[in-house]
């Protein structure tokens, strides 16, 4: 699905063009334009990206191919910006989502392969909006950006309160549950991602608010440091969270062999109380022709047996092997 959006003096006067229009629309320098593509066909895409935009063959191959990582290129005319998205699905499942920019001196391209709700919430509140809009492509680009840095929280959060019920589940369950260390492999590999995404996108902020670029407005360049400082004190706080996860983890794996040392320990404790019956019996039960010891009688050796594995277990005890 193709959305655009014509602005003039601050002010929408156009929604939704057609092709055609849209090329007028980029030959009129006094309009600003915004154009989000929303799971395009390859069609729409080439259409828009290769007919009426003209942009870099490079570029529109990393829209159409998933960008592992966040960056900004530089094509001149315009930058190309790869940002991404997060959030949980309806399965609780952590996910994110490409959104990729093409910002000009007059326009802004947007193009995403599933749904984002900064992108809704930005074309909700343009239609909404009866007052001024925006007075530049990179007004828009950094509103966008604004709400996808935003909605960031609500996962941080889903993630801390994940880490705080298995760090409860490490100290309370036994260590060999199978289902704890999965879900706790399965919540590392999530920080991990996320420590991924947010340590390159802030980069590409930093980049955005030095003022390097001639189409972001200096006006504006408080506000992308600003956005730079949010993603710091976001990947702050999720590194915070990745070490209190590798030291649950840690905590598991210690527990994990001390109850197995315990179990040891124990084994080993019964095999020490059973020697004196092991000894005894094997000595008296060797089949010599001659022994006097059998004159004294069974009752010797048998007291000789319970008063030698008491012993044992006594010594043990005081060892704390039980």
């Amino acid at each position: 699905m193709i959305r655009s959006f014509i602005f003039s003096d601050s002010k929408l006067v156009g929604q939704d063009l057609e092709l055609e229009a849209l090329r007028l629309v980029r030959a009129d320098k006094g309009l600003l334009l915004w154009v989000d593509l929303d799971n395009p066909t390859p069609e729409e895409t080439r259409a828009l990206l290769e007919g009426v935009f003209g942009f870099h063959p490079l570029a529109i191959e990393d829209c159409t191919q998933p960008n592992s990582l966040p960056k900004v290129e530089d094509y001149e005319d315009y930058l190309f910006i790869v940002t991404h998205a997060v959030d949980f699905t309806r399965t609780e499942k952590f996910n994110t989502t490409e959104l990729d920019f093409f910002l000009g001196k007059d326009f802004l391209v947007t193009f995403h392969t599933a749904p984002l709700r900064s992108v809704s919430s930005l074309i909700e509140r343009t239609l909404k909006q009866a007052g001024a809009g925006p007075r530049g492509p990179d007004r828009i680009a950094h509103t966008l950006i604004d709400l996808l840095v935003d909605n960031y929280a609500p996962v941080v959060e889903e993630l801390r309160a994940e880490l705080e019920e298995l760090e409860e589940h490490v100290l309370a369950r036994r260590s060999g549950e199978k289902a704890l260390v999965t879900e706790l492999l399965h919540v590392r590999n999530d920080f991990t991602r996320l420590r991924t995404i947010v340590r390159p996108q802030r980069d590409v902020i930093d980049r955005l608010a030095r003022g390097e670029n001639k189409l972001i407005r200096t006006k504006l360049l408080p506000y992308f440091r600003d956005l730079r400082d949010n993603l710091a004190r976001l990947e702050d706080t999720v590194a915070g969270y990745h070490e209190r996860l590798l030291m649950a983890f840690d905590i598991y794996l210690n527990k994990a062999a001390f109850e197995a040392n315990e179990g040891i320990k124990f084994l080993t404790a019964l095999t020490a109380i059973t020697i004196p019956v092991m000894v005894i019996g094997t000595w008296f039960g060797m089949n010599f022709e001659a022994m006097p010891e059998l004159r004294r009688g069974y009752p010797v050796a048998v007291g000789f047996t319970l008063v030698s594995t008491i012993l044992m277990f006594i010594y043990l005890r005081r060892k704390r092997w039980f």
